[in-house]
């Protein structure tokens, strides 16, 4: 390709042609952040000390300039010319990913070794040689103690998030194969956030480093529009589901709590015919891959997940995140809504709050986030929004008095321009009926109110 295909922001930070290219290719025209201010350093022989918010592109911050690093010199058998140590299988996975469709330009090889594979043929690869070596603490540990892998020979270290590596307990680990590395090395030290504790641990990996924020994680991405929605236990399917009809969604993310909820929540949403796929801990790693790779596709439209994917889905077309049930720990609120507006695009988040328990965990996450998070009301989807505003001025007020009725049957207040306030009461239902008095779904009407 010639030169003008070559992106300028992408080749202003010091990367090759032909990496420029392959991002161009990609369809990325400008880096992030974390990329433009990580890249220059890590192209220096600098050792890093970063910390980004998730779906900043952190992880093309230090695998774009590794690729031109990388690719003058050859690769001996069993010993990796670099190690990327990541604390999840998912994780690890997304960085494999993303060497592979950067380096199309480069001949380097790399291999992947995590949990749920053969060692066979990770072991194979190994023999090889690889440039690149992406690995989980613990498989990286089986195959030293096995003799199938060296370290002397790495001259790039990359410990990539290092707050969930002490999360997870994994920093015992990580000490002991850091112990097996050359004294002179780069090393890339990469965290959600950089505290105290974060700051001692990095010390021991890194040299005289260049500390690199971008954002904290108590900050929401300004691309994510975030809506709670009031509910109850008995009606949170019923809410959820025309949440999902409602939104104009390219694709989604829902999260449960708990993995026996995401199996129930799939199989409810399967019988109402929505295209749906679960992720979560104990399903085998090929399986994960295969829900990931059928919702990267576009085979699958709505990925029920726990935290497991909360940090290792990067796809940057996902529109929209709903969790289902609010997370306990209100920094998991933050890596979850980041599963959507990514790399510049908009995208919506949406809340169910159902008990009092919900109620304080929200609380907490307004907290952290500085914000309080509005109430969407039902039918006031952007869709319905948007095709209302568009309409002649006389049609959009009889529209809004239509609303207004609609929002009698449901119990909630909706004002037209200049209109008086006045309190809108549910409607009285039989005492025999116990359930709620939502029938967007004909299905949920009872026999004797039809």
């Amino acid at each position: 390709m010639g030169k003008n295909t070559i992106s300028t922001s992408f080749s202003e930070l010091g990367l090759s042609a032909e990496l420029c290219n392959a991002v161009s290719e990609l369809g990325y025209e400008t880096p992030t952040p974390i990329q433009e201010k990580a890249i220059p350093i890590i192209l220096m022989s600098r050792d890093v000390m970063g910390s980004a918010q998730t779906g900043t592109g952190k992880t093309a911050s230090f695998t774009l300039p590794m690729l031109d690093i990388l690719n003058s010199g050859i690769a001996k058998a069993r010993m990796p010319r670099s190690l990327i140590l990541a604390p999840t299988r998912e994780l690890a996975a997304q960085v494999s990913e993303s060497f592979e469709k950067f380096s199309v330009n480069h001949k380097l090889s790399m291999a992947l070794l995590i949990g749920g594979v053969s060692f066979s043929d990770q072991e194979s690869a190994l023999e090889k040689g690889v440039d690149v070596l992406i690995a989980t603490p613990g498989r990286l540990l089986d195959h030293i103690e096995r003799g199938k892998v060296l370290l002397q020979d790495v001259k790039i270290l990359v410990i990539d998030e290092a707050d969930r590596m002490l999360d997870m307990g994994f920093i015992p680990d990580v000490d002991r194969i850091v112990s097996l590395l050359p004294k002179i090395r780069q090393t890339l030290f990469f965290s959600a956030t950089l505290s105290d504790e974060i700051h001692k641990i990095g010390a021991r990996f890194v040299l005289n480093p260049k500390i690199v924020e971008v954002a904290r994680v108590a900050q929401t991405a300004s691309t994510i529009t975030q809506y709670i929605c009031n509910t109850n236990p008995k009606s949170k399917q019923d809410q959820l589901r025309k949440l999902l009809k409602e939104e104009p969604i390219n694709n989604a993310v829902i999260f449960c709590n708990r993995k026996k909820d995401i199996s129930s929540l799939v199989k409810a949403l399967k019988v109402h015919k929505f295209n749906v796929a679960a992720l979560h801990g104990d399903m085998t790693q090929s399986a994960k891959l295969a829900a990931l790779k059928a919702f990267k596709n576009g085979d699958t439209q709505y990925l029920i997940a726990s935290d497991v994917a909360a940090r290792g889905l990067d796809i940057p077309s996902v529109s929209h995140v709903f969790n289902y049930d609010i997370p306990s720990n209100a920094e998991d609120y933050v890596h979850r809504i980041g599963r959507t507006g990514r790399a510049g695009r908009t995208g919506r988040a949406f809340t169910l709050v159902a008990n009092s328990d919900d109620k304080k965990y929200l609380s907490a996450i307004e907290q952290l986030i500085s914000t309080t998070i509005p109430e969407h009301l039902a039918g006031t989807s952007t869709k319905n929004i948007d095709e209302l505003e568009s309409l002649p001025k006389e049609i959009a007020h009889v529209g809004k008095r239509k609303k207004i009725k609609e929002g009698k049957k449901i119990g909630v207040t909706i004002e037209p321009q200049n209109a008086q306030k006045t309190k809108v009461q549910s409607e009285k239902r039989p005492p025999a009926w116990t359930g709620g008095n939502n029938f967007g779904d004909p299905e949920t009407i009872p026999e004797f109110l039809r």
